[in-house]
């Protein structure tokens, strides 16, 4: 593991990370205002070059603004299905059990386990992870002291910068397997893109594995010596807390009590739609099924069913729904900034933009990272997709670039910032009693090493 030595040779990235986040914070503001600014700025554009005077911009932007309220819900639904089932009592059982695995003398060991399990689940659901890593570094710190625990933390927020939108939860690819999709009614795709060709696609999961490997490695490798660890001190213990279920009250006063505890409500929920979910995949296929819908169908089923009475499942969606509210505010603007592309001529622009600057062989390198910068400012991956999609997808068209391969570099770019923007990481920290500054650090060179990985693979992918 790495020693004393080798722990003060990262301390500049500390510093910078520090710094990084230091600008982030004084120069940065909310994502409400940076949609607003957003706004302002493309209806100018829309002014110049999108072919329209003042009042057939204002018409645009309020034909969008109410387009995406159906996709909004879909993300708005992923984030509380999984903040639900990481509030449950199995998965908080199973957290428990997962955070004895590491050897109590070897800290790094619970590094690699925080690492794998948040990027791991993030592919199956990157609310779960979000907050469920966040319960689990807990658990962790707890039977671990020894762990450096900004470093813990660090590694519970990788899957929300590392694979998240390349599985089961990713916006743009489950977004364009679904039938009847915004996409698909405004003429961008002919028809769904199935999931065998995006989160599927060998290229998408190769790429996954060898981000898995090298970043828990990279992880393991940078805990500090005992000497210079960052141990949870007794003050901060004290302020950590986990989500607890409401007590079942031992005896019911009236009918009203005792509906709201029969666990067979559940259970009857439960199994009518993990019924339809069977039924659907018989008839369609498993990669047809793979789509905004059913997924948040699945994680929604199995939440009730984990927390098995309706109380208990009613008041994990209320702490739940604390943590959407930024969705469901933002969403109608940037759907609103949509509008101003798809209802002038302000998308044919920025389409030509791309085909002037690129070609088949960079495009999608450059997608890549135009995703990634972009999404700094547009910290949603599904209102991001939203705003450039109407001109990645015809700009691909005519560069001849199959539509399945710029969603997936898209998917990637959107991620490879989110591990160094703090939007995502508010709900987690609020768990773990720290600032985004104090694990910036480790994440900022987690990044670098990942921009050098997928930057090579997305400017080889178009060889093969």
């Amino acid at each position: 593991m790495a020693n004393g030595e080798q722990k003060s040779g990262l301390e500049f990235l500390k510093n910078w990370g520090g710094g990084l986040t230091n600008w982030t914070e004084r120069w940065i503001p909310d994502a409400l205002v940076i949609v607003w600014i957003l706004t302002i700025i493309t209806f100018f554009m829309a002014l110049i070059w999108g072919d329209v005077g003042p009042a057939k911009a204002v018409q645009a932007w309020g034909k969008g603004f109410w387009i995406l309220l159906k996709f909004g819900m879909m993300m708005c639904l992923i984030m509380m299905t999984g903040y639900i089932l990481a509030c449950s009592p199995p998965v908080r059982w199973m957290l428990n059990g997962i955070s004895g695995w590491a050897n109590k003398e070897k800290p790094w060991q619970a590094i690699m386990i925080m690492a794998l399990f948040s990027m791991i689940i993030a592919w199956f659901n990157w609310g779960l992870s979000l907050i469920g890593s966040a319960m689990l570094a807990l658990y962790i710190v707890k039977n671990n002291p020894k762990v450096d625990y900004r470093l813990l933390i660090a590694s519970a927020y990788l899957g929300l910068g590392c694979t998240w939108h390349s599985g089961l939860s990713a916006s743009a690819p489950l977004l364009v397997n679904t039938p009847n999709n915004f996409l698909i009614k405004g003429g961008y795709l002919p028809g769904t893109i199935s999931t065998t060709q995006t989160i599927f696609s060998p290229f998408n999961l190769i790429l996954l594995v060898i981000v898995l490997v090298v970043v828990t490695t990279l992880m393991a490798l940078m805990h500090p010596s005992e000497e210079k660890t960052f141990k949870l001190s007794p003050e901060l213990a004290d302020r950590l807390k986990l989500y607890e279920s409401p007590p079942r009250p031992t005896k019911y006063e009236s009918f009203s009590s005792w509906a709201n505890w029969w666990w067979g409500w559940n259970l009857i929920i439960a199994i009518g739609g993990f019924w339809w979910l069977g039924w659907k995949l018989s008839e369609v296929g498993f990669a047809k099924l793979i789509n905004l819908n059913n997924i948040n169908l699945f994680f929604l089923m199995l939440g009730i069913l984990f927390h098995w009475r309706p109380w208990s499942f009613l008041k994990a969606t209320e702490e739940a729904g604390k943590a959407v509210w930024g969705i469901v505010i933002q969403f109608p603007f940037y759907a609103g900034i949509f509008g101003l592309f798809k209802y002038t001529a302000l998308a044919t622009v920025f389409t030509k933009a791309f085909v002037a600057v690129c070609s088949g062989g960079t495009f999608l390198l450059v997608t890549y990272w135009y995703a990634g910068l972009l999404n700094y400012l547009i910290p949603s991956g599904g209102s991001e997709w939203a705003v450039t999609a109407p001109y990645l997808l015809p700009a691909a068209k005519e560069l001849g670039v199959e539509a399945h391969r710029v969603v997936v570099a898209y998917a990637w770019g959107d991620m490879m910032t989110d591990m160094i923007q703090p939007f995502w990481a508010i709900a987690m920290l609020a768990v773990a009693k720290l600032e985004f500054r104090e694990i910036m650090g480790w994440l900022l060179l987690v990044f670098f090493v990942f921009f050098i990985i997928t930057s090579g693979a997305f400017l080889l992918w178009p060889l093969f």
